[in-house]
């Protein structure tokens, strides 16, 4: 798996990164605590990533109530893997996103604690209520005494992060150098106003839901019905709003012709698309079957040349 730059920070990344949401619970939602995988299969498919090659785990601390990270935290004290980076987020409550000075700092003590290091740091989503100022400096806090490497931010848009540039500009504190945001065939809005800014000031796009679900696979194509337990089923509403309709899966079902043609799964190709997109520093993945690692493995030896992106690309635009 190749290495790639990670922004400005200096910090090489996988080219894939594993997502580590699904352990305890899908995302940080309380309806859907206890409905992803449990502590056992998540050691499972942490190692299986550390052995395709993935070198960072993302996590948060909600993450099914903390599950996530104290599972991920398990796993590294007891596999000790010296080249694993650890990035979680901060910020998701029960009352809401909270970014403010203090509830950093607490909370990036205790995912230390349940992690053992905290190498990236992200604000999960952006909080209304507290001055981008306090949040810069409490990251910058954390990075000068050497608790977290660097820092970035998630579930923003163009506006938002030209503030935070701005401001951090201003306060002379260091800026954030990497975004996370949801990305894939599915939902491109980001190409129109974020990528570019991205681009223009050399900063890192992890993405995330680069599968929208499992809508792009096979598995909801030819009249199948999402299947109890299934992502779509149990969160679609919540995280994969608009993806499963009608006329996206008609575009998947186009791109299954392509995907046909070079021999290859639908998801291998939607990842393979992905991998190749310019923009895209690393998707974020979240494999829990042979199958879905095979379109991993499938989207790794895959290369797209120019006409076949551009291809996919229009079927989606």
């Amino acid at each position: 798996m190749e290495k790639r730059q990670l922004g400005k920070t200096g910090i090489e990344i996988s080219e894939f990164v594993y997502g580590a949401g699904s352990i305890g619970g899908i995302g940080g939602a309380p309806a859907t605590r206890g409905l992803g995988i449990d502590a056992e299969q998540g050691f499972n498919r942490l190692s299986e990533a550390h052995a395709l090659g993935i070198r960072v785990v993302d996590t948060a601390d909600s993450y099914g109530g903390g599950e996530s990270e104290l599972t991920v935290g398990r796993w590294l004290a007891e596999q000790l893997p010296e080249d694993v980076l650890v990035e979680t987020k901060v910020g998701g409550t029960a009352q809401g996103i909270n970014l403010s000075g203090p509830h950093v700092e607490r909370q990036l003590a205790q995912s230390i604690e349940r992690l053992g290091r905290v190498d990236l740091y992200l604000t999960h989503a952006p909080d209304p209520t507290t001055p981008l100022e306090e949040t810069l400096t409490a990251f910058a806090a954390a990075q000068e005494a050497g608790l977290i490497r660097a820092f970035g931010v998630c579930n923003v848009d163009a506006g938002l992060l030209e503030s935070l540039l701005s401001t951090a500009a201003n306060a002379g504190l260091p800026r954030p150098e990497w975004i996370q945001n949801g990305f894939n065939l599915l939902d491109r809005k980001d190409e129109k106003d974020l990528l570019p800014l991205v681009d223009a000031e050399g900063l890192g796009y992890m993405a995330f839901s680069p599968l929208a679900g499992g809508v792009l696979s096979d598995r909801y194509l030819d009249g199948a019905q999402p299947a109890a337990g299934s992502r779509i089923a149990v969160a679609g509403d919540h995280y994969y709003a608009g993806m499963y309709s009608p006329d996206n899966l008609a575009r998947v079902a186009r791109l299954r012709d392509i995907a046909r043609d070079k021999g290859i799964s639908v998801a291998g190709l939607a990842l393979a698309w992905m991998r190749a997109h310019p923009a895209i520093t690393a998707p974020v993945i979240s494999p829990s079957t042979a199958a879905q690692w095979q379109a991993v493995h499938e989207a790794l030896e895959a290369e797209l040349d120019e006409d076949a992106f551009a291809t996919i690309s229009t079927i989606f635009s």
